[in-house]
């Protein structure tokens, strides 16, 4: 009979490449792997307690300045650690992107965002939308790695409604940079095999399964940075009870968003846009 570990975690062994190959990839310091390892999550761990095999594999590689594919509540996204600056600039990379669209940060707590954003709402109001599908956008806060986003003054911030991700963050200690697992301007993926073509560019690839939410709208992003108002950016696949949350409990008003221009104190000031997460 299979150990619990060897049921919930299977590396996936290329054919092209035996498993080794792939471990010796991880630890060096190239840029690209030719095969990642595939961490395979067991339905049963998907919705309540997760492995920590699959997480430890996939911190490691995370620590090691690599990117990796993660299952979240509305898709698959690309993960490295925000705070590398060298990982940062591979996920623009892979994505095919300029370095212009700013990347959101995804946390395992909410006393995490206070850290790394510069917080103008009360504390229920985080409680009330988090975690889940919502990306909060607020000012950010100096601690946050001034090579992510230096375009702008602010950043969102996301707590994902996945046990998974939020113990990856929690084991990692840090933010994660995430976006989705996708070619700039192509579709959103909710399942590991929508972006094969990926795949070579990443360390490690962690099989959740199939994402619940099929709407591929991705999460609601609302800028908070403005106290007392609140702006949509991106409607998502929660809007509804967002703006309930915000108007009704919170007494909020809404500000359209412009899509203006903010400037930074680290560059030049650029036209702000947001990427699926």
């Amino acid at each position: 009979m299979k150990s619990v570990c060897k049921v919930a975690v299977e590396l996936i062994r290329s054919r092209r490449a035996h498993s080794s190959a792939s471990a010796h990839q991880i630890g060096g310091k190239m840029c690209f792997v030719n095969r990642p390892d595939m961490l395979r999550l067991m339905p049963q761990l998907v919705e309540g307690e997760t492995d920590d095999n699959v997480v430890s594999w996939t911190v490691k590689a995370l620590k090691k300045g690599h990117v990796v594919s993660v299952p979240t509540d509305t898709m698959y996204g690309l993960a490295c650690l925000a705070q590398n600056s060298e990982a940062v600039s591979k996920v623009y990379d892979i994505k095919g992107q300029n370095g212009h669209n700013p990347l959101a940060i995804c946390v395992g707590e909410i006393q995490d965002i206070h850290k790394y954003c510069n917080v103008k709402v009360k504390a229920e109001l985080l409680d009330d939308l988090l975690p889940g599908p919502v990306t909060l956008v607020f000012e950010r806060s100096e601690v946050l790695n001034k090579d992510l986003n230096p375009f702008t003054s602010i950043v969102g911030v996301r707590i994902p409604d996945h046990v998974f991700m939020r113990r990856l963050c929690q084991m990692c200690a840090e933010p994660l940079a995430l976006t989705s697992a996708n070619i700039s301007s192509r579709t959103s993926p909710l399942a590991v095999n929508e972006f094969q073509e990926l795949w070579p560019k990443l360390a490690v690839v962690v099989d959740g399964g199939p994402i619940g939410d099929q709407s591929r709208l991705g999460s609601t992003v609302v800028n908070l940075s403005v106290p007392g108002k609140y702006s949509i950016i991106r409607t998502g696949c929660a809007l509804s009870s967002t703006v309930d949350v915000l108007e009704l409990k919170y007494g909020l008003t809404e500000e359209p968003w412009e899509n203006e221009p903010l400037k930074s104190p680290n560059s030049t000031s650029h036209a702000e846009t947001h990427t699926k997460r």
